[in-house]
């Protein structure tokens, strides 16, 4: 499907309680950014929650032909972060280069997509001190003993999405009360440095950026000033969402975000699943037990708006469920042998139809998911089917509705660790394979000009990710540590593209700065070589790939 036209899609925005068309800001495209994790622990089905519902909203987006532009920060700046650094000796750039590399290996084992930008909160510094100075300068900020806390007073509005009243707020649930705010609501922007502890120099002291400004950075450098969807779960709306709606609404007097999207918690016992709870199931334990896409049924079976409650009889029952649906898919390939759809009959357009109602009506996952059994009751065994005059042609349209529109959208039966061909994985070990050619060169060419400064910054970003250089006579060499790639840790090595493309963005901004623009131009041709298309702004360079 192609046309934005069957069935306009509405969905529930948290900001006014109501079902509101999705409009984009800019025609044919929408701009969405999601809150990521902190990047200090392993990661729980509670979590993956929100990673599974909006990178599915987004498929169906780009079902309906829609260009979509989606965001997903990790938080690797946060007191939670600080507080595992110092009790197990771990330093700032490994615990956080760690856990991001652990979370996108949860990620590719779920079949969740990469989003088109994950940015990190350590890489927009600069960009936050602006902005934190912006707010100071319009009066919505004040420096207070080396930090910066936002006015709550100074804007009206605030307490709107959360539907509070300033007069009624106490300090949220992550913020300590601190005597030099002046209004107990008000919430820090920039936090002085402490021993031990990560720090910037800014025209206030050294120091680093609070919980909340972050997002509002990262989401208006990459999505600009008014976007279309921001999302997360619920537990999210206050303090985090409305401090980052006051302050990014402060800064620029436009609206943030046009849709406020919140899923609902998933509780273990009627409490939220939390880590500081102890009451967490981590995701590859999840998957492992019952499957992605038991897991994922399992989600999708529930409005995501709605809270859910996580038992164990459930998860076996969507489990078997979705052993069932692969079985049947997998009896109609072998049957059939080519399962090629030539025409859609009316049976279903039909079903089409139905679903891209349920979808567009505040993406009604349950229907969809009842359509896949529904559709199995009604054929019923593949063997009997097969024996109706018509009945290749209904296993055919059978299987292309369930595989690729119902499947497709929700990024369901598809191989764990695969949610691309086999011959694209291929073609994306072969582009990690070139990138680190790029940085092995590009190492080479500094030590040729006894730059070791910049020499020992390639290899201690490359170490984060346990790639080791080897120098030699004639070059460097990389590998893998310990040992080699292998095909089983494919995986590992891909996730961390990503992460070495934003790496070469930063140096070659580093470059712009310093006005050598032979280096700049360098490093943006070879990124070219593997379709990465650079876009540059006031505020630093954003990419993304075709």
């Amino acid at each position: 499907m192609s046309t934005h036209q069957t069935h306009p899609i509405v969905l529930t925005n948290t900001l006014t309680g109501q079902k509101e068309s999705l409009i984009p800001v800019h025609p044919g495209e929408i701009r969405m950014y999601v809150c990521g994790p902190t990047v200090y622990n392993l990661v729980h089905i509670g979590n993956a929650r929100p990673a599974i519902i909006f990178d599915a909203m987004r498929r169906f987006f780009e079902y309906r032909g829609y260009r979509v532009f989606f965001v997903q920060n990790f938080t690797d700046i946060d007191d939670k972060i600080i507080q595992r650094m110092n009790r197990e000796g771990w330093d700032f750039d490994t615990i956080t280069a760690t856990y991001i590399r652990e979370y996108r290996k949860d990620m590719q084992a779920l079949g969740v997509r990469e989003p088109n930008f994950a940015p990190r909160t350590s890489h927009y510094v600069p960009q936050t001190i602006r902005f934190v100075q912006g707010l100071i300068e319009k009066g919505h900020a004040y420096v207070s003993n080396a930090q910066v806390f936002f006015s709550v007073p100074s804007f009206p509005n605030y307490g709107a999405l959360s539907h509070r009243k300033v007069e009624d707020l106490l300090a949220g649930a992550r913020i300590d009360v601190d005597p030099d705010k002046r209004h107990p609501a008000d919430f820090s922007l920039w936090k002085n440095a402490k021993p031990g502890e990560p720090s910037w120099d800014s025209p206030w002291g050294p120091g680093r950026p609070g919980w909340h400004i972050e997002c509002s950075v990262m989401a208006c450098v990459l999505l600009g000033d008014t976007f279309d969807i921001h999302a997360g779960g619920n537990d999210l709306i206050f303090p985090h969402h409305e401090n980052e709606k006051a302050q990014s609404e402060a800064l620029t007097g436009k609206t943030f975000a046009s849709l406020w999207l919140h899923n609902g918690m998933l509780q273990m016992d009627g409490s939220k699943m939390a880590k500081s709870l102890g009451n967490i199931i981590k995701i590859r334990e999840a998957v492992r037990k019952y499957g992605a896409d038991g897991l994922k049924l399992y989600m999708f079976a529930t409005h995501y708006r709605s809270p859910m409650d996580y038992s164990e009889e459930r998860m076996d029952e969507w489990k078997r469920s979705a052993v069932k649906v692969r079985t049947f898919l997998t009896e109609i390939e072998e049957t059939l042998g080519d399962t090629t759809l030539k025409a859609a009959s009316d049976w279903l357009e039909e079903k089409r139809a139905y679903l891209m109602k349920a979808l567009s009506d505040d993406f009604n996952t349950p229907k969809a998911v009842a359509l896949v059994f529904e559709t199995l009751k009604e054929l019923g065994p593949v063997s009997q089917t097969l024996a109706q005059p018509d009945g290749e042609s209904r296993l055919r349209q059978a299987y292309y509705l369930i595989k690729n529109d119902i499947g497709d959208i929700l990024g369901l039966f598809e191989d764990a660790f695969d949610t691309v061909s086999p011959e694209k994985r291929e073609d994306a070990l072969s582009d990690f394979n070139t990138l680190m050619d790029v940085l092995v060169r590009l190492r080479d060419r500094y030590r040729s000009e006894k730059n070791e400064e910049m020499s020992d910054i390639l290899r201690r970003e490359l170490e984060k990710l346990r790639i080791k250089l080897m120098d030699g006579t004639e070059g460097a060499r990389w590998t893998r540590s310990p040992g080699e790639i292998t095909a089983e840790r494919r995986e590992d090595i891909l996730s961390n593209f990503n992460l070495l493309v934003d790496f070469l963005v930063r140096l070659r901004d580093r470059y712009r700065s310093e006005k050598n623009y032979e280096m700049s131009d360098i490093l943006r041709q070879e990124l070219g070589k593997l379709r990465i298309k650079l876009m540059d702004g006031n505020d630093g360079t954003r990419w993304t790939r075709s």
